[in-house]
Parts: C-alpha cells; structure tokens; sequence
C-alpha cells in the first residue's frame, strides 16, 4: 500500500479556535475488497484528513464517519490555487479543534470520504481501471458494512488498533453501530447521533422520489453524463430541495421564514415568490455543482439497505451483542426524519446486553441537521462525554 499527499496535514494555530489550514491525505489500496453485493473492487482510493497528533501508544484516535452528502473535510480550512485560505470550513468545525468537544489538543482525529463519494475517494466520477473511463453506473452499490470494513483498513494504514470512540450523525452513526458489532475490539466508544437502526418506509419514499428526479432528467443518460459532456443538475437540485425539506423542522422554517414574500405582493405567474422557494432553489443550485449525480443514488441506496436487524430475525438487540463499546446516543426533540423514538429503539436493544449506553434528548428547533449545528447543551453534551473517553488515557 502507498499513501500520497498533497501537503502536510495540518497547520494549527494560524487560525484563532481550528485547527488551521489542513490538506487531504490519498492512500491507494491494491488489496481487493469484496463487497456485499457480491462485486469487487480490484483497487481504490480513499481520501482522509488529520487533526490533532496520535500518541505514543496511539490510543487517542477518534473516526468521525460523515452523512449522506459529506466528506473527509470535517474541519479547518483548505488553501486555494492561489495559496489563499477559504473561507469555507469543514462540515464539523464548530465541533472539531482545540478546546472544542473533539479537542485535538488531546484527539487525534480521523476524518476520511467514504467509498462512492465524489470528494477523492473512488467512487462514480473516478477512472475505472479496466476501462479507462469513468466509473459512472458501473461503479458498484456499497452498504454500510462495505465502508466499516474499508475503514478498518484505512486504520490499519495510520497505525491504529483501537479507537477511543467512533462518532458519526445521521448515516454517520449507523457507521458506528456497524463498526461496534464488525470490529468489537477496535473501538471503546460509539457515539451515536441522530441516526436510525433502519429507514421508515416514508424515508425510503423520500429516497426513492430524490432518485427519480435525478434519473428522469433528460442529461442523466443512463447514468452516463460525463460521456455527454453534462450533469443532470435539475434532477440533483430537485433532489437536494427535497432532502432538505426534510432535515429542517416545520417551526425552524417557520421562524426563519413564515410566508415571507421577496416583493411584498403576488405576481400571479410561477416565479419564485416566497422567500422559502428562494432558499430552497439557492440549496438545490449549490448542491448541483458540487456533488455527483450517481455519487447520490449511491449514498441512498446505502442509507436504504441499512438493517442489519433483519438477518437476526428483526432483532436489534440480537445484532448488537457483539458489541462491547461503550455508547452514547443522542437525539433532538424537532427531528421528525430520525426522530427520538427511533434512538431509544438503539438503546432499548443496547441496554437489552447489557452494555453501557448513555441517552440525551436534546431540545432543538431545528429538525435532522440540529446534529451539525451549534446548539450549547448538545456541545456540552459532547463535550461531558468526550472528557469521560480521554480521561481513560490519562488527559
């Protein structure tokens, strides 16, 4: 295995609370992955960053698994062309770097793009190397089992047996769930935030129109856009409107926006008119020129077949007793897509074995995506449980 980088990893300091200007690590892998569906990967990349320094005995590593249309950037700050700073951070920065809940005075924190992904991991839009051309269609399906197993890997590569806790929200913490029951002995903690043992049928619903609109755009050929020279932008913006709508709480988009018009009056025609139709068509047009087309089907379909309770007879407590980790679960009161009564399902079947499991119903007004956000008890809530993970290492 060789490991490649564009520039060291990261650069603390240079930016007031983060962890500064941070660069991604590529690491090719040449040993096959089978997956779940049966397929091979001959060879793949994943794309990963650092924070933090791991110790002499490598016991403070922390795996933060990202969301259905994240990434390996969860913090810091990437440099420009031009070698000036963005102004973007990472997805999770208000959680990730010194003195925050995932301190990395005392983490070493791992952040990595799954496999599938659009962000430098192999996945649709990279080259198939029995091709020659991109993978588009042909890269194949991959479940949540498929990236704990190719994560492992990528710990085996950074030298670390054991992480001090897993931590992931959304499809994140089914990530860790997986990796507590895959690799019982690889990790001490599992933090579990705003996820679900299994999608609802109305999820799946929700995952399957998204498709649709991607699918029945006239530039989606198949899946083969790149070959046409296009991207089915109206279907991923349709897509990202949809989802969405679905992350925010009924009350959040009511305060924010109520019935808000742009002009004051009606114009009788079918432009944009409220300012919540502005919001939404601004999300929709940034994702589309972001993200992958098949990147996304992937992703929900990943997020669809997420029930590992089913081969054990629908037994959730069943496929967790192997787990041996330590658990917190977190859920918001304004999460409707993966609301509370789902995460007291997880702890339900945690408690079922008798594992150590803490619980946290965090007051929140604003839906699924309250677990990216800066909301002060949910950080002092990380913030408690993390100083409980690092005081096992003596910090």
């Amino acid at each position: 295995m060789r490991s490649s980088t564009k520039d060291s990893t990261s650069h603390s300091g240079q930016i007031p609370g983060s962890v500064g200007v941070v660069a991604p690590v590529i690491h090719h892998f040449e040993q096959p992955l089978e997956l779940t569906s049966g397929a091979v990967l001959p060879a793949y990349d994943l794309i990963y960053e650092t924070y933090g320094e791991l110790n002499a005995d490598r016991s403070n590593a922390i795996l933060i698994c990202h969301a259905l249309s994240g990434d390996h950037h969860v913090a810091g700050y990437h440099r420009n062309d031009d070698g000036t700073v963005s102004t973007k951070a990472g997805w999770w920065d208000n959680m990730v770097g010194p003195g925050k809940p995932f301190d990395t005075d005392r983490f070493f924190v791992v952040g990595l793009n799954n496999l599938g992904g659009c962000g430098g991991s192999s996945g649709p839009s990279s080259m198939n190397p029995a091709t020659g051309r991109l993978y588009g269609p042909d890269f194949p399906l991959v479940t949540v089992s498929d990236w704990v197993q190719s994560q492992a890997r990528l710990a085996d590569v950074l030298g670390i047996e054991q992480f001090a806790a897993i931590i992931g929200g959304s499809l994140g913490g089914m990530q860790a769930m997986q990796w507590a029951v895959d690799f019982p002995d690889r990790v001490r903690h599992a933090v579990v935030v705003a996820a679900a043992p299994k999608l609802s049928a109305q999820n799946i619903a929700f995952s399957e129109v998204a498709r649709q609109s991607i699918r029945s755009d006239p530039d989606f050929h198949d899946g083969r856009y790149f070959e046409h020279d296009t991207v089915p932008k109206r279907g991923l913006r349709v897509a990202r409107m949809l989802g969405h709508i679905t992350y925010l709480s009924d009350e959040h988009l009511g305060e924010k926006f109520g019935r808000q018009m742009r002009e004051g009056q009606f114009s009788f025609d079918y432009t944009v008119e409220f300012q919540i139709e502005s919001y939404l068509n601004y999300q929709g047009d940034n994702f589309s020129t972001r993200f992958d087309a098949n990147t996304y089907l992937l992703m929900t379909k990943a997020l669809d077949y997420f029930d590992p309770a089913a081969a054990h007879d629908d037994r959730l407590s069943a496929w967790l007793s192997r787990a041996k980790a330590d658990f917190m679960v977190a859920s918001f009161t304004s999460d409707w897509r993966f609301s509370p009564s789902r995460s007291r399902e997880i702890v339900k079947a945690l408690h079922d074995n008798n594992l150590n499991v803490s619980y946290a119903e965090i007051e929140s007004k604003e839906g699924h995506d309250s677990f990216l956000l800066e909301i002060d008890a949910y950080q002092d809530l990380m913030r408690a449980y993390l100083n409980r993970v690092a005081a096992e290492f003596g910090q």
